[in-house]
């Protein structure tokens, strides 16, 4: 059966980069429709190029272009629903062409539009190659710059990766160590705690959640024996989110932070940098992991891998992710549709 009933809007789902996986994980996450629990959704695509791909594959997906997301959402359960967004270009798998690029913003541009418009649930996002957007012209940094530039927002949204019983997230991101320590602050840990605690409560339906904050050094410092961070730094934002009335403890050590007993001690957790937060999430759920990007105006979800250019066009990709994020989607969905509580 299918997660949410046909009058609902179906998520949008991206094209990704085309020469990647994000065809075939489409694919067979639509296959895996019943036994998975995958809610409806359409995709942003060229659909004569997902036929293509379903048969090379040998997967048995009837693919159809669509005019509209409720036609898409009422035709899921027989195939693959589809609004075309064509390419410019033939696809060669694992050789990215910059001439598609245009495609593939389109893709996300129109998945937006849809959802802001309310007649797509929440945008997920297939996997792009971002140095072939680059060449094409494309000048922002990856996904979440852009999303926030299509919501025109002031501040920068927040990252979560999020699997089977653990929430993390990164205060800095795509920076060496070095630059993370160096721009590790009060005010960014502050705003990633303050946004990661307003989407717990609505879009988790978590009704105060309970944050964990890392230290940065081992053993959190030792008391400034490792490193004054904690002090400086770290501990200053835990205050002043607990003044907010956030449920908070920390500045934590990392190395305790991750184990199951310890998980359960609270709701997400704040990293200070890339890998604190996507070792633990990777060791818990390699194969599950979703990428959320928190402080939209929209639900937006992926899957928490790039596009795997080495296997493109072999079958052998997972669509585990793509179903995750699919799911978590449509969850956040409905708890942003929930009406509030008295």
């Amino acid at each position: 059966m299918t997660a949410i009933p046909p009058d609902d809007p179906p998520l949008a789902l991206t094209m990704g980069e085309p020469a990647g996986v994000g065809g075939e994980i489409t694919l067979k996450a639509w296959a895996a429709r019943r036994e998975a629990g995958v809610p409806p959704f359409i995709v942003l695509d060229d659909p004569e190029r997902l036929a293509a791909l379903a048969t090379s594959l040998g997967l048995p997906v009837p693919v159809r272009a669509v005019s509209s997301p409720g036609e898409g959402a009422a035709l899921f359960g027989h195939a693959l629903p589809v609004l075309p967004v064509r390419l410019d270009h033939p696809v060669l798998p694992g050789r990215p062409d910059p001439a598609n690029g245009a495609a593939v913003i389109a893709s996300i541009d129109r998945a937006v539009a849809l959802v802001r418009a309310g007649r797509a649930a929440a945008v997920v996002t297939n996997p792009i190659q971002k140095s072939a957007l680059y060449a094409a012209g494309f000048r922002h940094p990856g996904h979440t710059e852009y999303l926030a530039h299509l919501a025109g927002l002031a501040e920068e949204p927040i990252m979560m990766l999020a699997a089977a019983d653990l929430r993390v997230v990164p205060v800095t991101i795509h920076v060496s160590v070095r630059d993370a320590v160096n721009q590790l602050t009060t005010a960014a840990i502050i705003h990633a705690g303050r946004v990661t605690a307003a989407s717990l409560a609505r879009d988790f339906g978590i009704d105060r959640p309970r944050l964990a904050v890392a230290g940065l050094n081992p053993h959190a410092g030792e008391g400034g024996a490792m490193g004054r961070e904690e002090i400086d730094i770290i501990g200053p934002a835990v205050d002043a989110l607990r003044a907010d009335g956030i449920d908070v403890c920390g500045p934590r050590p990392p190395d305790t932070m991750f184990h199951a007993a310890a998980r359960r001690g609270y709701d997400a957790a704040l990293c200070m940098y890339h890998d604190q937060a996507l070792i633990p999430v990777k060791t818990v759920d390699f194969d599950g992991g979703v990428n959320i990007t928190l402080g939209l105006p929209f639900v937006r979800t992926s899957p928490d891998h790039g596009t795997a250019l080495d296997i493109a066009g072999s079958g052998a990709a997972n669509p585990t992710s793509l179903i995750a994020a699919l799911k978590t989607a449509d969850r956040m969905a409905r708890n942003r549709r929930r009406p509030p509580s008295n």
